[in-house]
């Protein structure tokens, strides 16, 4: 039986509510855009539309999902950033808009044509992607312990006509010298209680020992070892860790430049 627009958005905003999810109206609707591929205004102007076969099956089936606190990114099967549009999948991280700081702040280096610049964990590419396109003059790369990861990475890449390397690596392990390297590595405490729908999300993206800055130890601890060194670091973390990180890259030759929101940049000292 068919059923209209209005009442589909009723019925499932409400269900969302009662699972306490609390972008439940605007969630249906970008769902519904989706499922349509009509923008708001026209869902506005059409509440009586009716709505049956496949789409209401899997509208169905995604409000379902989504009460259960599945990202709606996931749902959608993409996420932006920085403008953008990146697929995303159970294997990636979903982008959140703090990283984008990231992008702000290696845009504000000037960098010389040519600089190297890697992106290191790279998850969906959005930082590596996004730095390719905002400096079409420097040498790009990313990389990721994740072979699946680095799939969707590179399929993004084609997709946004970035030209990005791409690589297989244990953090800085299979890298080469770079000029840059831009760290948004998994920060989150063990036992830091997360939202319920990042439960959903890769766990090893997310949490990385008691203080969360294990996979930033054993990165700047790979820096020390190595015969070359970045000119700059930029790295994301909780802004109370950002102490003990800025320590940490002390230990390793490394000062704290500036610190923008989530995002600290370092240099030699």
């Amino acid at each position: 039986m068919p059923v209209t627009i209005s009442a589909w958005l009723k019925q499932s905003q409400g269900l969302l509510k009662d699972a306490e999810i609390s972008t439940a109206r605007l969630d249906c609707l970008v769902l519904l855009e989706d499922a349509l591929g009509k923008d708001r205004a026209w869902l506005f102007s059409h509440p009586d539309e009716a709505l049956q076969g496949s789409i209401l099956e899997k509208l169905n089936t995604k409000i379902v999902q989504r009460a259960k606190h599945i990202p709606l990114a996931y749902l959608r099967g993409h996420a932006e950033f920085y403008g953008r549009d990146f697929a995303v999948n159970a294997h990636t991280l979903v982008p959140r808009p703090e990283t984008e700081t990231i992008i702000e702040l290696v845009k504000s280096l000037r960098l010389s044509a040519g600089t190297r610049i890697l992106d290191v964990g790279t998850g969906s590419g959005c930082i590596a992607i996004t730095s390719a396109l905002e400096l079409p003059e420097a040498h790009v790369s990313a990389c990721d312990i994740d072979k699946n990861c680095l799939q969707t990475a590179a399929a993004n890449a084609n997709t946004l006509g970035a030209n990005v390397t791409f690589f297989e690596s244990n953090l800085l392990a299979q890298a080469d010298p770079q000029d840059v390297l831009l760290t948004n590595l998994p920060y989150v405490p063990d036992n830091f209680q997360i939202n319920t729908a990042a439960t959903h999300e890769p766990r090893h993206a997310l949490f990385a020992g008691p203080d969360g800055l294990d996979l930033y130890r054993e990165m700047f601890e790979q820096i020390t070892a190595n015969s070359w060194k970045p000119q700059c670091i930029l790295a994301e973390s909780l802004p109370p860790q950002h102490e003990v990180l800025a320590d940490i890259a002390k230990a390793a030759g490394f000062r704290l430049k500036k610190t923008d929101d989530f995002i600290q940049l370092f240099e030699p000292i």
